[in-house]
């Protein structure tokens, strides 16, 4: 059974990478362009990983990442940031108060989203000549 990844960003360039990298692997890739619907997909459906970008428009990725805990407290997401001095506030914030994430840092090659992807979920990575 392939494990479903969501990818929550605003850039469809992003989510348009993470598509690419991640298509020859068995995992079903399911997108969200806005938080609001990320956080809604997480909540009504099963995924086993998320991506989701810190910054955008409406609900940043801070409060999409509270609104995920607070029915999916241990799915593995890891939080997309671009900025080299991004307020971290929020961030220290949300790990104290117990909200679990990795972080890291756009932009990602192919070899980084696989190599993350398969560290998590398993499944092998396809050759560089895929």
């Amino acid at each position: 059974m392939s494990k479903r990844i969501l990818i929550i960003d605003d850039d469809n360039a992003v989510r348009e990478a993470f598509r690419l990298a991640l298509q020859k692997l068995p995992h079903e890739l399911v997108e969200a362009d806005n938080g609001e619907a990320g956080a809604t997909l997480a909540a009504k459906e099963d995924f086993d990983l998320v991506y989701l970008g810190l910054r955008r428009p409406g609900i940043d990725g801070v409060e999409t990442l509270r609104r995920i805990r607070a029915v999916k407290p241990d799915l593995v997401v890891y939080i997309l940031t671009a900025f080299q001095r991004e307020p971290f506030d929020d961030l220290v914030t949300a790990r104290g108060d117990g909200l679990a994430f990795e972080l890291i840092r756009k932009p990602l090659d192919r070899r980084q989203i696989i190599e993350i992807t398969t560290g998590v979920l398993g499944a092998e990575a396809p050759g560089d000549g895929d």
